[in-house]
């Protein structure tokens, strides 16, 4: 009985003692974040924070970091883009343009 007990406790020992090992190859193969995946992190941080920060809870806050992690617009700047369209947008109304006279303006305006 006491061999089986001794050999119970120098298998397990033996389990314990490679067991860190393991995981420290296991941190080496673990490959650093690009620098795409660092700047959508940084990103992803800002974007928490300012919901955090507005109290934002539920479809809000979802929305809302949608909006910002789509970039840019995570302290309430447009992009480029969103502001041409928005000129469009404004241009097409105030024309009173409709339908597929509208849809052609806007490509029109849209691609400069």
């Amino acid at each position: 009985m006491r061999k089986l007990a001794l050999a119970l406790c120098l298998e397990f020992g033996f389990a314990f003692a490679c067991t860190p090992s393991i995981a420290q190859d296991k941190k080496e193969a673990k490959k650093e974040p690009t620098a795409a995946q660092k700047k959508q992190q940084e990103r992803m941080k800002d974007c928490n924070e300012q919901a955090g920060a507005k109290k934002m809870e539920g479809d809000a806050r979802k929305k809302f970091m949608s909006t910002c992690l789509k970039g840019g617009s995570a302290k309430g700047e447009m992009t480029p883009q969103q502001a041409r369209m928005k000129d469009c947008n404004k241009q097409a109304s105030d024309k009173k343009m409709k339908g597929d006279d509208r849809k052609k303006f806007m490509s029109t305006c849209l691609k400069g």
